[in-house]
């Protein structure tokens, strides 16, 4: 304390001090805090303009498959693919018509979708009721079957393919009305490991109280749980459709290709013989399979973080 807070203080003028002092250390609070929000901002634009640099080289392939469909044949090569179409490259439609109208486009768009349906409800069914015997038996068998199916998810497809595509044409399921069968197992980690991370949230007094009312395991499963599991049903379901849709290897090595194509395999064939690729019907293709799921992504969006969050954290 220096001589002339004493002299202050002896005259009586200790309170003033007091209450300099207290207003220095607010503004000294405030500046800092208005350090902090400045670099908080700077931070906060630095991750922003990160993202939106990282989301135009994700989104970028798509729109220049987009520009490319509307491309006349002679339009592609080495220079001119990245160039927008102009007047004289302008393709209209015409790309669009020869890729439904040829190599069998809408048959195999039908394998697409009942592939996809019947794979993703299978599992969706198949998956969140083994899910709920693992969270509410628990013994070491349960445990034991939860760690197999978390184990399968790490397993390399590679590993099986050969073996699978034997042991599918032995049992005839080689079709795309019973492929399902097959994307139910190996679909399965995923969701049972999601839908036992959700479970293990759930308080089971809430079932109790259902089968106190008179509901057997059957109605307390499809009545109570079914609805509170939605948000990661939802969630389980655009990954594995997004899985199945665009798989490609699997149905290739299980499937009677010359009889059976779904769409990631139609796209093959429009590449010719002696290398020439039909550039403009094959970038049609692709916007053609691009364009369902994600419509089905963007419906459901908002219910992934939630549903993944709920799934994985608490498992």
């Amino acid at each position: 304390m220096n001589e002339k807070e004493l002299k202050d203080l002896k005259k009586g003028n200790g309170p003033n001090i007091a209450k300099e002092s207290e207003s220095q250390e607010r503004k000294e609070s405030r500046e800092e805090s208005k350090k902090l929000k400045q670099k908080e901002n700077t931070a906060n634009i630095l991750i922003m303009v990160a993202l939106i640099a990282f989301s135009i080289a994700f989104v970028y392939p798509v729109f220049m498959i987009l520009f490319n469909s509307f491309k006349v044949g002679s339009a592609f090569s080495t220079n001119t693919a990245f160039n927008l179409p102009n007047g004289d490259t302008f393709s209209k439609l015409d790309n669009y018509i020869d890729a439904i109208k040829s190599k069998g486009f809408s048959q195999s768009l039908f394998y697409s979708f009942f592939i996809t349906i019947s794979s993703v409800a299978a599992i969706l069914l198949c998956c969140s009721m083994c899910a709920w015997f693992i969270s509410r038996i628990r013994n070491w068998f349960t445990e034991v079957l939860y760690y197999i199916f978390v184990f399968s998810m790490i397993v390399p497809f590679q590993m099986v393919m050969f073996t699978l595509s034997k042991t599918a044409d032995k049992l005839n399921l080689n079709t795309p009305y019973v492929i399902w069968i097959i994307y139910l197992g190996f679909g399965a980690g995923l969701a049972v490991f999601m839908f036992c991370g959700f479970l293990k949230s759930i308080p089971i007094e809430i079932e109790e109280a259902a089968m106190i009312d008179g509901c057997n395991p059957i109605q307390t499963f499809f009545m109570i749980v079914i609805p509170m599991l939605k948000p990661t049903m939802i969630s389980v379901g655009i990954l594995e459709a997004m899985w199945v849709w665009n798989d490609y290897l699997l149905p290739y090595l299980v499937l009677d290709i010359k009889k059976y194509k779904t769409i990631p395999i139609l796209i093959q064939y429009f590449r010719g013989s002696y290398g020439k690729v039909e550039w403009g019907p094959l970038m049609a293709c692709i916007m053609l399979t691009i364009i369902p799921i994600v419509i089905v992504y963007i419906a459901g969006q908002k219910h992934i973080i939630k549903g993944v969050a709920a799934g994985a954290v608490k498992g």
